[in-house]
């Protein structure tokens, strides 16, 4: 059984994995409350499955990029409960997921997410032994120019709002995900997680930290 968190940005996401199943999943947008709301709502989705958190064998939790702040929350708690459980936390990076849950396709991929100011944290992926790969480079851009870079067929997907979809519709090489798949979902976390657990192939807890957005670095063109 692992529990997975993601704190990353303002959209917030837990679900429950049993390795056959994801069962119970839940995310929503919380501005500046994750401190507050992230612990209750772990304990309500466990008290409503009758699961105890002694059964929990691994806690995967969203890397980054993202908030400073929220990345912090999100890994703090996965910390503090694997600490008294003693199991491990397994991070994932946060574009991983939004790309994972993407259909394959033959054009490649990019996901991004929100990184403040009008900024977008953006890495391109293609498909690598049946599933999306990326070669974990991350970069800055505005939503102008991303779509400047993107200059052959590609699905693009992320957190989308409407001025940003208005700036990416413009570009015909741009394939834009429906709103529903592009809300990034912790069930894919919690999957990605569980099979780095049973290969054993993860880090010490302790040496986990965030990959922080460095929102002052040169905006891409």
């Amino acid at each position: 059984m692992i529990l997975a968190i993601d704190t990353s940005t303002a959209r917030l996401g837990i679900a429950v994995y049993n390795g056959s199943e994801v069962l119970a999943e839940s995310c929503w947008t919380s501005p500046n409350r994750h401190t507050v709301s992230l612990a209750p709502a772990v304990d309500e989705m466990l008290k409503n499955l009758e699961i105890e958190k002694k059964k929990l064998k691994a806690i995967g939790v969203a890397l980054g990029p993202g908030s400073f702040t929220s990345l912090r929350v999100g890994l703090s708690f996965a910390k503090g409960i694997a600490l008294g459980l003693g199991i491990p936390v397994i991070g994932v990076p946060t574009l991983d997921i939004t790309a994972n849950q993407q259909p394959i396709a033959e054009m490649p991929l990019c996901a991004f997410l929100q990184a403040g100011r009008g900024k977008l944290a953006a890495s391109f992926y293609e498909v690598r032994r049946g599933r999306w790969g990326s070669d974990g480079k991350i970069e800055i851009y505005t939503a102008e120019t991303l779509s400047e870079a993107i200059t052959e067929p590609t699905l693009l997907t992320g957190e989308f709002d409407a001025d940003v979809r208005t700036v990416f519709r413009k570009n015909k090489n741009i394939k834009m995900s429906a709103p529903a798949a592009s809300l990034r979902r912790p069930g894919y976390l919690a999957e990605s997680a569980w099979r780095i657990f049973e290969k054993g192939e993860y880090p010490e807890t302790s040496s986990l930290s965030p990959i922080y957005l460095h929102t002052h670095d040169p905006i891409l063109n």
